[in-house]
């Protein structure tokens, strides 16, 4: 059976959608059904054509002072009366919210503001960014590199400046919003970040999100371990501990040299390698088969240091007769160009 939406939650939602042109949406709407009213009385009651009712009712509603079309009835002339004022106010309601606009600078924003909602609009399989802050920032950065479409959540107006100038789709707002989450896209994403300073704002936007997108791929941050089974139950895919991150990272960084600047400069490209997670289709030919039979190494020159079945654990280093089943993720080295000429049998 077909969802009936309450007209309340429908005017809640166009009402947000118009955003601060709602008063000027509302006055228009309202001049309009105050002239149509007025036309069908005079061609009701008084029995006139359309065009002297229309003409009847734009001197009226104008105040031009022109003289009356024709001779008006008692009843007549109380109407027009009412119309006037209701005519007239609605027409200084009208007038007064454009200007309001126009005083406070701010047609040109809003104008950007409903470009930026358009191209957001045409985005799908995208990134959704809650929090632009020190994490955040790094995550876009790290997507943009890669080529991927991303909007940004943030509320901060200095941060929000910064994202003007870094020509970054972004809303500004609380993430927590469920009209903004769904404003950027929530049900068309393919994954969502959230990296708000704040555990709670975390947990409700992980939340709200699988909510109202159940198959996104959700990553959140946290500050403390103890946070992590929260956010889990909430709903996130993969809770992320920075700062544990960065301490292991500079042990390791002591500890083994070498292999940190190696898996650094593999993912950050600063090899002519590539390190590439590559996910089997259901109509790959790599179906069924082992890693042997795949010939993925000799073929793409791509090395497989693991492999990733449904919901199992990344397996590293597999056995050469692993086989490989729809739905598998297999973790792979090489240079770009083989990464591209794999992409025809996945």
């Amino acid at each position: 059976m077909k969802s009936i939406t309450p007209p309340d939650l429908r005017y809640s939602r166009l009402h947000a959608r118009l955003g601060e042109f709602w008063p000027i949406v509302a006055g228009s709407a309202a001049l309009a059904i105050i002239f149509a009213t007025s036309v069908s009385f005079y061609m009701s009651f008084e029995e006139w054509d359309f065009w002297d009712s229309f003409y009847m009712t734009v001197i009226t509603l104008s105040s031009v002072g022109f003289q009356e079309v024709r001779p008006l009835s008692q009843e007549a002339r109380i109407f027009t009366s009412f119309l006037i004022f209701g005519g007239v106010g609605s027409f200084a309601f009208l007038a007064g919210s454009a200007a309001q606009l126009l005083v406070e600078g701010r047609i040109n924003q809003l104008l950007g503001r409903r470009r930026v909602q358009k191209a957001i609009d045409r985005l799908e399989n995208h990134f959704i960014i809650c929090g632009y802050g020190r994490i955040g920032s790094i995550v876009a950065r790290e997507i943009m590199r890669e080529g991927h479409p991303l909007v940004v959540i943030e509320q901060d107006p200095d941060i929000i400046r910064r994202l003007e100038l870094d020509n970054v789709l972004h809303l500004a707002g609380d993430a927590t919003s469920d009209e903004l989450l769904l404003a950027a896209g929530l049900t068309r994403a393919r994954s969502l970040i959230t990296a708000l300073t704040q555990e709670a704002a975390n947990v409700y936007v992980v939340l709200t999100a699988r909510q109202l997108n159940p198959d996104i791929v959700i990553v959140s941050r946290a500050d403390q371990e103890s946070h992590i089974s929260r956010l889990e139950r909430a709903g996130a895919d993969r809770v992320v501990l920075p700062h544990t991150i960065g301490g292991l990272r500079m042990a390791q960084s002591v500890l083994k040299p070498s292999v940190v600047n190696f898996i650094d400069m593999a993912v950050q490209g600063g090899l002519d390698l590539q390190m590439e997670e590559l996910r089997i289709g259901p109509h790959s030919s790599l179906i069924g088969k082992n890693l042997i039979e795949s010939q993925i190494r000799p073929r793409f020159n791509l090395i497989i240091i693991g492999i990733k079945h449904a919901d199992e654990e990344m397996r590293f280093n597999p056995a050469p007769d692993a086989v490989i089943n729809v739905g598998d993720r297999l973790l792979c080295i090489g240079k770009p160009e083989n990464f591209l000429q794999i992409q025809e049998i996945l």
